[in-house]
């Protein structure tokens, strides 16, 4: 692979100081996973799967600095523009970066070109030395309104992961993650996780990395509670009138969920375990 420094995916569990920078969009920023101390969440920030991350690393390594840039609703060249020269200046161990989801939901929109920007995103954070996981998206299958994005979603894939292979990166396939299918690993706006789909993705990329976890991922979900048509109905309406509409609003307009929001931990701040939470 030219120009990318070798030896940068060794073991980060033997670092006495882990450095650590998520890019991306609301699935890193936490969207829908407020801390457990809080009846809301606190100054606007979410947990998410990133923090429950770092905080994990913090059990098993000396000091964990981290930086979290993801803001919601942020498009590829938005995130490029706005994350990626920052987390380049903090000279990171390790950078997780998840991006792409909200291009493609934009009608029209091009996973090809989306691709090129990702693969000029990754080249750059590789070229610092840095190991960086990469995300697959979704598989929408079990989605309604989004099932129809299932083409574009599969094409992005295939060029994330050849980019992976070319730039040696680590990939989690969220793709090939069944317990996505279950609607309780979904907020109920049926677009960001629930917490505990935070914890699990957590746990995935702990996994991936190396990080010693005590419980499974892919854990089957208990039975559901039973629902008769009626609730059904009025949860689809509920969130027609509370999500759907609004999301098709701001997409007519321009506007984002993402307007005058900032990151959350713009910059590397030490990271501490979070016992007695259940972060793992």
């Amino acid at each position: 692979m030219s120009g990318v420094p070798t030896g940068s995916s060794g073991e980060l569990m033997s670092k006495d100081i882990l450095s650590y920078v998520a890019l991306g969009d609301s699935f890193t920023e936490g969207m829908s996973d407020p801390y457990p101390d809080s009846d809301s969440v606190p100054n606007g920030r979410y947990r998410g799967w990133a923090d429950r991350l770092a905080e994990h690393f913090a059990e098993h390594i000396d000091e964990v600095r981290y930086a979290n840039l993801a803001v919601r609703g942020r498009l590829t060249a938005q995130i490029r523009a706005e994350q990626v020269a920052p987390a380049v200046e903090m000279e990171p161990d390790l950078v997780t970066l998840c991006t792409g989801g909200n291009d493609l939901l934009r009608p029209g929109s091009d996973p090809d070109r989306v691709a090129r920007l990702f693969e000029d995103i990754v080249a750059e954070l590789r070229s610092t030395g840095a190991r960086v996981v990469v995300f697959t998206g979704f598989d929408t299958q079990s989605q309604p309104v989004m099932r129809h994005l299932r083409g574009k979603i599969a094409t992005y894939n295939m060029h994330l992961r050849a980019i992976a292979d070319r730039y040696d990166c680590d990939v989690v396939d969220l793709w090939s993650m069944r317990f996505f299918q279950d609607a309780r690993a979904w907020n109920w706006d049926r677009l960001h996780l629930s917490p505990e789909g935070h914890r699990r993705v957590g746990l995935r990329v702990a996994e991936i990395l190396g990080v010693p976890v005590t419980e499974d991922w892919n854990e089957p979900w208990p039975p559901p509670e039973p629902r008769d048509w009626r609730t059904a109905r009025q949860e689809d309406l509920h969130w027609a009138r509370e999500f759907l509409v609004p999301w098709i609003g701001r997409r007519l307009t321009g506007r984002s969920s993402g307007d005058n929001v900032l990151p959350k931990r713009p910059t590397l701040q030490r990271c501490e375990a979070r016992p007695p939470y259940r972060h793992l």
